[in-house]
């Protein structure tokens, strides 16, 4: 018989790094510009620092194996910073995070991504992560390199020593030599998750340098920090039962009516005895849950399951905003039109959950025979792969997008040339696989998000008609002009017609030929009327101008086309 041996979590980690997101060199690259990105922006949100990003992604040779290029991954941020003692832990151990299973809208929750970058480029190149850093309290910096000791899966810091660094208060640098492959645009584009990014966090400002372009930099339109709710406990509802016996067991020895009122939300002395009711054994409820036996703790988690209770609280969700959103959307380039809609924090499958849609159509952007170009977001950061298979994607070709005025192919996202962005914000999100990158579909999740596309859809919708109706009467007032006047001259030369004839047959033939066109100035003007005592709702709504053509343009538009049309 062969001998069982034990792996340690780096090590599994180490042999399985596809399932965090390492599984080409293009996907290695993006994967650790979002995990460091990430990790910056949770830790200046959570001291109240308006981040301030310089990001840096080049090629400088060739790759170590076939086919990939050294890359240089750079992310510096004016952050916190990151204390000594806990430098190891966080570049060099898996699953070391204060954030695990903590119930917080922060972006990490496990504590895999940035380690399995440390892995990407010791296994590749051979030297894990370079990092500086400075917290307020040093006086220096600290560099230092830090590997992954796989077999102990713990942090390894190497060539530490105390630096002087730009006079930086503090803040934090890593910087990562691996192979990997650089794409810029598309769904696996860096820069595609740049846009992503600066649209998700308007109160982030970024310098960056991808790939061969110069530096660039989006600057943040706004200086409201985002307000981090309170993490939440986890609703009894969603567990399982051997998750319910496990997430006992990090309580200790406290009663089990103890034990699901501190472990649970929304559980109080009146639930415990709905529970009793329900097939609990009363005798359980002051005995300790370290005691329980398999069969105990079963019969407990079959009466809770039976029980109704109330739902989880909404107030542990946090959202963007329709106002910061729409400034955040021109960054992105120039829109001719946007539609954005943040929905009420709503319970989906027991979970508290919150839906923002930004719909745009960017001028010199995509076309009319090409899919929309689709931005899905879980806890404001970028899912950029495995779309097809995503609760986002479910959603949206769920709805006849045709009704609001755009082509659709069965199934399918609807075409144009515009960007869907959708944003799902919950401290419980379930994805699919380790690496973060589809949501799970649940039947309450995907309605949910269809519900605030279709709301989007609307406006969307209204702006459209408007077009169209423009369209139609500027057709009809160019055959007139075209055609009226040929018309006429060619009527008085057959009936030898004299100018006063010649006279009253024009206006005869305006009047005839000029009914549908008045009609469809008169709809026109009624629809434009509609349209912009909706914009001035919106536009006091969010504070912001509507980057299409104004009122008074359209005005001024349509009264020198009746003037022309008098003559």
């Amino acid at each position: 018989m062969s001998k069982i041996t034990k792996s340690s979590t780096a090590e599994y980690f180490a042999k399985n790094l596809q399932q965090v997101g390492f599984s080409s060199p293009l996907k290695a690259v993006l994967t650790t510009l979002k995990e460091a990105v990430d990790n910056s922006l949770d830790a200046c949100e959570q001291t109240n620092i308006l981040p301030e990003l310089d990001i840096e992604v080049i090629k400088i040779g060739n790759g170590s194996t076939k086919n990939t290029d050294l890359v240089k991954v750079v992310v510096e941020d004016n952050g916190p910073g990151i204390d000594v003692d806990d430098i190891a832990k966080v570049f060099g151990e898996y699953l070391a995070s204060s954030k695990f299973g903590k119930g917080q809208c922060s972006r990490g929750q496990q504590g895999i991504g940035i380690s399995a970058a440390t892995t990407w480029a010791q296994m590749t190149n051979a030297k894990g992560v370079q990092i500086i850093s400075k917290t307020k309290n040093m006086r220096k910096a600290i560099s230092a390199q830090v590997d992954v000791d796989i077999k102990t899966n713990t942090g390894i810091v190497k060539n530490k020593e105390m630096i002087d660094w730009k006079n930086k208060s503090h803040g934090l640098r890593v910087e990562f030599l691996m192979d990997g492959r650089i794409q810029l645009n598309g769904d696996g584009g860096l820069q595609t998750y740049i846009d992503g990014t600066a649209l998700l966090n308007p109160h982030a400002s970024m310098k960056f340098k991808l790939g061969d372009m110069d530096w660039q930099k989006t600057d943040r339109v706004s200086n409201d920090m985002p307000i981090i709710p309170e993490a939440t406990l986890p609703h009894p509802h969603t567990f399982k039962l051997g998750e319910f016996i496990t997430h006992a067991t990090l309580y200790g020895k406290i009663s089990l009516a103890k034990f699901l009122k501190t472990g649970f939300s929304r559980i109080s002395d009146q639930s415990i005895k709905d529970f009793v009711k329900a097939g609990m054994p009363k005798g359980l409820i002051e005995k300790s849950v370290t005691s329980l036996t398999d069969e105990e703790f079963k019969k407990v988690f079959q009466a809770v399951q039976a029980t109704q209770l109330m739902s989880p609280s909404t107030k542990s969700v946090l959202t963007v905003g329709e106002e910061s959103l729409s400034k955040s959307i021109n960054r992105l380039g120039q829109v001719d039109f946007f539609s954005v809609v943040t929905r009420t924090p709503t319970i989906c499958d027991f979970k508290p959950v919150v839906v923002e849609v930004a719909l745009a159509r960017f001028i010199s952007r995509g076309d009319e025979q090409s899919p929309v170009q689709l931005l899905r977001f879980a806890n404001r950061v970028p899912l950029q792969f495995d779309k097809s298979g995503c609760a986002i994607t479910w959603a949206i070709e769920s709805v006849n997008w045709k009704s609001y005025g755009l082509a659709q192919p069965k199934e399918s996202l609807p075409m144009g040339p515009y960007v869907f962005a959708v944003s799902v914000v919950s401290p419980f999100i379930k994805f699919k696989n380790a690496s973060k990158e589809t949501i799970d579909a649940s039947d309450e999740l995907v309605e949910e998000i269809r519900r605030a596309l279709m709301q989007a859809g609307q406006k969307l919708s209204r702006h459209i008609k408007s077009e169209l109706k423009e369209a139609d009467l500027e057709r009809k007032l160019a055959h007139i002009e075209q055609f009226g006047p040929i018309l006429v001259e060619k009527l008085v030369l057959l009936a030898g017609a004299n100018d006063a004839r010649k006279k009253k047959a024009e206006e005869g033939l305006k009047k005839i030929l000029g009914r549908d066109s008045q009609e469809a100035v008169s709809q026109l003007e009624e629809a434009q009327s509609k349209l912009a005592v909706q914009k001035k709702k919106e536009a006091k709504k969010m504070g912001v101008e509507d980057s299409s053509e104004t009122d008074a343009q359209a005005e001024a538009k349509f009264d020198k086309k009746a003037a022309k049309k008098k003559k």
